[in-house]
């Protein structure tokens, strides 16, 4: 696991996380044989505050530098149930307004859980499915206080898959602020399982603020174990770490 600490969301941390993203994305036109290699990269993407200043300068490098995302397919880690794609904050709307809008991804290749699924258990079962027969190249994760990643929360076995969770009260307290009260907060929703998060072939975790503290400790130097979902990261051969000085501040 390789940890970089930067004071803040400067242009130190912003060059460190495109350097990955870019890596990751350009690698596939280094692809071998124009028939046996799929010339595209497959990103797995996270919602939230953490990763809004890395889609800003995606949207930046995209328009001018002339990076293109055409080619590339997209995986999210999440989706609230009984959000509405319209509703500001289903992550559909969310991932459209900070980054899918302003680049050339194509949306036939853009992934999400719909959180408006007649039925939650096939909708699981469908975007399962099609991350069995997707390798991510990179996924993005941010980390919960109390360790959860995506949207599962402490006690979810390591080899779940995507499936439906009843969020926590700390959970549905931290997202509250999305938000106009804390009773508009979605009480369950849609998540990639933490089996599926650890098949990608690299993993980028951002963490910031003093009340990840805690969690990014465990994540790190605490006990491999599902009280903290984060801590399988421990597992996983090719992970890197961004966080700042608070969140940094207890290892």
């Amino acid at each position: 696991m390789k940890i970089i600490e930067a004071k803040d969301r400067t242009p130190q941390l912003i060059d460190k996380l495109l350097t990955v993203w870019e890596n990751s994305v350009r690698a596939t036109h280094k692809f071998l044989s124009n028939e046996e290699i799929n010339p595209s990269a497959t990103l797995g993407l996270a919602t939230g505050s953490t990763p809004l200043p890395l889609y800003a300068e995606m949207v930046k490098d995209h328009r001018y530098r002339g990076t293109s995302y055409k080619d590339v397919r997209t995986f999210n880690l999440d989706e609230y149930v009984g959000l509405p794609a319209s509703h500001t904050e289903s992550y559909v709307n969310f991932m459209t307004r900070n980054l899918f809008s302003k680049i050339d991804v194509d949306m036939k290749n853009v992934n999400i859980p719909c959180g408006t699924a007649e039925n939650v258990d096939e909708e699981c079962a469908r975007y399962s499915a099609l991350l069995q027969n997707a390798v991510v190249d990179i996924q993005v994760l941010g980390i919960g206080g109390n360790g959860h990643i995506a949207f599962n929360e402490p006690g979810t076995p390591f080899d779940s898959v995507t499936h439906r969770v009843w969020l926590t009260e700390k959970t549905i307290s931290d997202n509250s602020r999305f938000f106009d009260s804390i009773d508009e907060v979605p009480k369950s929703a849609i998540t990639m399982g933490i089996g599926e998060i650890m098949r990608a072939k690299k993993i980028l975790m951002l963490a910031s603020g003093k009340n990840k503290a805690d969690a990014v400790f465990r994540m790190i130097s605490g006990k491999v174990d599902e009280s903290c979902p984060a801590s399988v990261l421990q597992l996983h051969p090719s992970v890197t770490v961004i966080l700042d000085k608070e969140a940094a501040s207890k290892l």
